[in-house]
C-alpha cells in the first residue's frame, strides 16, 4: 500500500473487518483455493470437489485446464466467485514439452519460436468451449528451455485464454514437419504462483483439523481471501463514505477516493478496496491518476462487479 498516492489520509475506521480478522465461516465464504490441480479431472470437477469440502453452495474456477494438464487452479467459494472475473486480467505462465514430428535443426526451431512472441492468431481447438473463430492473443514470452532431439521442454508466459495446444502446433506448422504438446503444467496465473498451490488433500486435511480438534489455523493457511483475486490490479482505496454507495451499484466519484495507485490509465479494470483491506467492487478506470489527482468532480471509475454486500457500511449518502 505504500506505493499508493494519498489524496486523503483514511483514519482507522470503525467499520468493516479486516481480511485477516474474518471469523472462519467468512474466511470461507470470501475465500479462494489455489489447487495443485492434478491430471485426470477436469476443472469444472475439481471446483465441484472444493464447493463439496467446504459445503457452500458454489465455486467457480479461474482459467480452465484441460484434464491432462496440471497445476495452479483457483478455486473461488461462495461470494468470492464474483471476483473470479478479474484473474482473467492477469497473465499466465506454463512450462510444458512439444514433440516435433520430424527432425529440425535446434537453432531453427528457437528462431521460429521466437518469431510467436507478441500478437498471435489463434483459431480454438475442435474441443473447446467457445466458439471456433480466429482470434488474437498476445504472447509476452516463449522460451525453449532444452531441446533434446525432437522434444522441446518450453516455457511460456502469455494472455489470458492462449490455448497452449494449439500454439505447439502452430509452431510445428511453421517449421514445416508438424508437432503436438504431450506435457503442460500452468505454473502461475495472474498474481498465484507454485508455491501458493495445494494439493486437494491439504484442503481435506485442514477441514479435518477444524472439524475434530477445533483448530481453523490451517483453513485460514490453505484459504485466501477474495482479495488476493484483485493483488495484480491497480487499487483505488475509497472513503467510508462512498463504500454503500458502490455496494448500491453507483459510480465512484473523484471525492469518494482516497488513495490510488500512481499509474491508472482510462479503460483499466482496477480493484476499489475499503481503508481497511476489503475488496467494493471491480471498476472500469473512467479518469488516469493524474486527472482524479487533479479534478474536484466527476466519475472517477464505473462500478462494473461489486463484490462487498450493501449495508456492510452504512448508508453515508444521499
Amino acid at each position: 500500500m505504500s506505493d499508493l498516492v494519498v489524496l486523503h489520509e483514511t483514519p482507522d475506521s470503525k467499520h468493516g473487518t479486516r481480511p485477516e480478522d474474518r471469523t472462519i465461516q467468512e474466511r470461507i465464504r470470501l475465500g479462494v483455493a489455489i489447487v495443485d490441480k492434478p491430471a485426470g479431472p477436469t476443472s469444472h470437477q475439481v471446483s465441484a470437489w472444493v464447493r463439496d469440502m467446504f459445503s457452500v453452495p458454489k465455486a467457480g474456477h479461474s482459467g480452465t485446464l484441460d484434464p491432462r494438464v496440471t497445476g495452479v487452479l483457483p478455486v473461488a467459494l461462495a461470494d468470492a466467485t464474483r471476483a473470479v472475473e478479474a484473474v482473467l486480467a492477469g497473465d499466465k505462465e506454463y512450462v510444458g514439452v512439444f514433440q516435433l514430428h520430424q527432425d529440425v535443426d535446434p537453432r531453427r526451431v528457437r528462431s521460429m519460436m521466437a518469431r510467436f512472441v507478441g500478437e498471435i492468431y489463434q483459431v480454438p481447438p475442435v474441443r473447446s468451449a467457445v466458439k471456433r473463430e480466429q482470434r488474437t492473443r498476445r504472447v509476452f514470452e516463449l522460451e525453449p528451455l532444452e531441446i533434446d532431439g525432437r522434444d522441446v521442454l518450453f516455457r511460456v508466459r502469455c494472455e489470458s485464454g492462449t490455448y497452449i495446444r494449439t500454439l505447439a502446433v502452430d509452431v510445428g506448422d511453421a517449421l514445416g514437419v508438424g508437432a503436438n504438446l504431450v506435457d503442460l503444467r500452468r505454473t502461475r496465473t495472474a498474481s498465484f504462483g507454485e508455491a501458493d498451490a495445494h494439493p486437494l488433500n491439504a484442503f481435506r486435511d485442514a477441514l479435518a483439523f477444524a472439524k475434530e480438534d477445533g483448530d481453523d489455523g490451517p483453513v485460514r493457511e490453505v484459504l485466501r481471501p477474495i482479495e488476493d483475486l484483485l493483488r495484480h490490479l491497480p487499487r483505488v482505496v475509497i472513503k467510508d463514505t462512498a463504500v454503500d454507495a458502490l455496494c448500491h451499484g453507483a459510480n465512484l466519484a473523484v471525492p469518494g477516493v482516497a488513495k490510488l495507485s500512481p499509474h491508472i490509465r482510462r479503460g483499466d479494470l482496477v480493484g476499489v478496496f475499503t481503508g481497511k483491506g476489503e475488496a467494493v467492487a471491480l471498476s472500469k478506470a473512467l479518469m488516469t491518476t493524474d486527472e482524479i489527482v487533479i479534478a474536484k468532480s466527476g466519475a472517477a471509475a464505473d462500478t462494473g462487479r461489486v463484490l462487498m454486500e450493501p449495508g456492510t457500511y452504512p448508508k453515508l449518502w444521499k
